[in-house]
């Protein structure tokens, strides 16, 4: 196969920037082939990621952790080893080696003072746009109370999601709900080659990635053996997600102890070899592109002059600028928003629904919980979730 040009992929030298280095919020996605061996997890090896996590939390970043694992952990203690399962076996599988694995990611992180918290996700909690939100939400507020979230696929309801590479693109639409700005696929190999470098001597290392062409689809080979479910394509389909979304992503070998802390360094000072995925948009900026072009608005928010100038210094939209709320929609959907002259202003993802937005409409958020009798967001419309003009 022909070598990659520099766009885009770019010379070996543009690799020497260490991105994890720069990291706020990482995403690390741990695989079944280098947490379980022998139907067993491999305690040493998470025990050293786990160290690297709370080195990295020291630095100030926060850290999710997307792994995957149970069924081959669980399948053991069921006697379903040595043969293809069906169906209902692996969601069964799941069942039991979900405990086993929680445990141990409590276990290891416990030792560095880490509270860890489990969340377990389908694919579509990350694509229906109100449990997308809750999703977000939550993870969102255990990061804010310092715990590690360990997520996993959902594999004891899930169907079709239980196929060939579903926790890479998991982790990499978590990494699209939480705006977070590094993913690092720990893999069996240091990142993507032109050719399979099992079968092809003559295969080159590809340091950067900057735009997923079909050239680098082409590199991708086939899955490993063995209980992994992953491999290079779906890795280069998590990382067209992850770089629409902004975030940049890492394939990276895993196999070696502590294999965060390799890679914040570079290369050519001894730090481990890998592949970036390099997006040209921030986190930030890729959502609310998104929110602006992908979505139809469900219902229209009209407010007043006040709200208009606030929303133009970058605010967010409070309910007390809101003056009437126009359609029918949920918590969660876009809804236009419009000034008083009835021109749009800007568009968002509503925090009410719209029989709750007539409530608030008008009126304090110290007033929310009174008139709802709950208490949900100080803002109708938070600035993140709001594209202005």
């Amino acid at each position: 196969m022909s070598a990659p040009t520099e766009s885009p992929a770019e010379s070996s030298a543009v690799s020497t920037d260490a991105p994890l280095a720069g990291a706020r919020r990482l995403i690390v996605k741990i695989g079944s082939a280098l947490l379980v061996d022998d139907h067993r997890i491999r305690r040493d090896w998470l025990d050293s990621v786990a160290d690297d996590i709370a080195a990295l939390r020291a630095r100030g970043v926060e850290v999710v952790v997307v792994t995957s694992g149970a069924i081959a952990v669980g399948r053991e203690h069921l006697g379903l080893v040595g043969r293809p399962l069906r169906l209902e076996e692996k969601q069964a599988a799941a069942a039991t080696g979900q405990i086993r694995l929680a445990a141990v990611y409590q276990e290891t992180l416990a030792r560095h003072g880490i509270t860890v918290a489990q969340v377990l996700l389908t694919l579509d909690d990350t694509e229906m746009r109100r449990r997308h939100l809750n999703g977000r939400a939550t993870i969102e507020a255990l990061l804010k109370l310092g715990a590690v979230p360990v997520i996993n696929e959902n594999d004891t309801v899930a169907t079709a999601e239980i196929r060939f590479g579903d926790n890479d693109r998991l982790a990499a639409r978590v990494a699209q709900m939480i705006s977070a700005d590094t993913l690092v696929l720990l893999s069996d190999i240091d990142g993507l080659y032109t050719a399979d470098p099992r079968k092809d001597p003559d295969a080159r290392h590809v340091p950067v990635v900057t735009e997923v062409t079909p050239e680098i689809v082409a590199m991708a080979g086939e899955p490993p053996p063995g209980y992994s479910s992953g491999g290079m394509v779906t890795k280069i389909a998590a990382a067209r997600i992850a770089m629409a979304a902004g975030c940049r992503m890492a394939i990276a070998k895993g196999k070696r102890l502590n294999p965060l802390a390799a890679l914040l360094e570079t290369p050519a000072a001894g730090g481990a070899p890998a592949t970036w995925f390099l997006p040209q948009a921030e986190p930030l900026t890729a959502r609310k592109r998104w929110i602006a072009g992908a979505l139809k608005p469900h219902g229209r928010l009209t407010v007043d002059a006040g709200a208009v100038a606030a929303l133009a210094r970058g605010g967010s939209l409070l309910p007390a600028g809101v003056r009437a709320v126009e359609g029918e929609f949920e918590r969660g959907d876009l809804v236009q928003v419009l000034g008083p002259d009835g021109r749009e202003v800007g568009r968002g993802l509503s925090a009410y629904s719209a029989e709750d937005a007539r409530r608030l409409a008008g009126r304090r958020s110290a007033e929310i919980e009174a008139l709802l009798g709950y208490r949900g967001r100080d803002e109708m419309i938070h600035r993140d979730d709001l594209v202005v003009g």
